[in-house]
């Protein structure tokens, strides 16, 4: 089923999330919906408090960037890059900071530069509640970290620049007053 996305000012998108356990209500029909929804409005990662939920619980399918010439070098980490994590928790950043123009489903028509550091090492668990620790580099990292930050109740306009932060604030605004248009289901604070 697709959910609707919550919009930039929905308080949950600020909330520090929640950890879960294996007998989480419905959780497979969660992630199925999850990746449903995502895949409806062309993302590459959705968190659940993008959809109303306060729980540590994200999925990412970056196979589609397989196809971009811009990531052929890295095509093959890419093609089948689609994973969900459960309880997740970044223990450690590395490498360089790199830019990167970043959007959000639930800050529809803004894109900024962010940067973020090149590799993470991550504890999570997966769909399965099988523990993993991995090592993600390149753009595996960055999407992880972005929707990371969503559990965390961070959102990718808050690494901005005070300046950035000023010019997008109209924005923003209209977004969480439902003034945008988009071709999926939004869900905007009352």
């Amino acid at each position: 089923m697709i959910l609707p996305i919550r919009a930039f000012g929905d308080a949950v998108l600020r909330k520090h999330c929640h950890d879960i356990d294996k007998d989480y209500p419905e959780l497979q029909t969660l992630i199925d919906n999850l990746f449903e929804t995502m895949h409806s409005a062309n993302g590459i990662g959705l968190a659940a408090p993008q959809v109303g939920l306060d729980i540590r619980l994200f999925v990412v399918d970056i196979s589609p960037l397989a196809e971009d010439e811009d990531y052929e070098d890295i095509a093959e980490e890419l093609k089948d890059f689609k994973k969900v994590f459960i309880n997740a928790k970044i223990l450690e950043e590395s490498g360089e900071e790199w830019k990167f123009n970043e959007g959000c489903l639930s800050i529809p028509d803004v894109r900024e530069d962010v940067k973020r550091k090149e590799t993470i090492v991550i504890e999570y668990y997966d769909e399965n509640f099988v523990k993993h620790t991995d090592t993600f580099s390149d753009m595996r990292a960055r999407v992880i970290q972005h929707e990371y930050d969503h559990i965390e109740g961070i959102l990718f306009t808050d690494h901005l620049s005070s300046l950035k932060k000023k010019l997008v604030k109209g924005k923003l605004m209209k977004i969480s007053h439902g003034d945008v248009s988009v071709n999926y289901k939004m869900r905007f604070p009352k």
